[in-house]
């Protein structure tokens, strides 16, 4: 019974110890690049663009200053 309880315990050390060094494996992916912009999506006509070169209003994104003047697109 004793050498039972052993295998379990060492079984289940070796499982936490593997989950452990899989968890820090995952945290060391390649970082984001610093010259990658975060990309935002126009209100009017789905177009995906940096955020930099969006322009914003009432927390709405837009490609062009038409798209802007025009609105949302209405839903549906």
């Amino acid at each position: 019974m004793l050498r039972l309880l052993i295998w379990a315990a060492l079984i289940a050390a070796g499982v936490w110890l593997w989950r452990k060094y899989k968890a820090v494996a995952a945290d060391t992916k390649k970082p984001v690049e610093p010259g990658v912009l975060p990309m935002v999506r126009c209100a009017h006509c789905g177009v995906h663009l940096p955020r930099d070169r969006a322009l914003s209003q009432q927390q709405e994104w837009y490609c062009t200053q038409q798209h802007l003047e025009q609105g949302p697109k209405p839903r549906g």
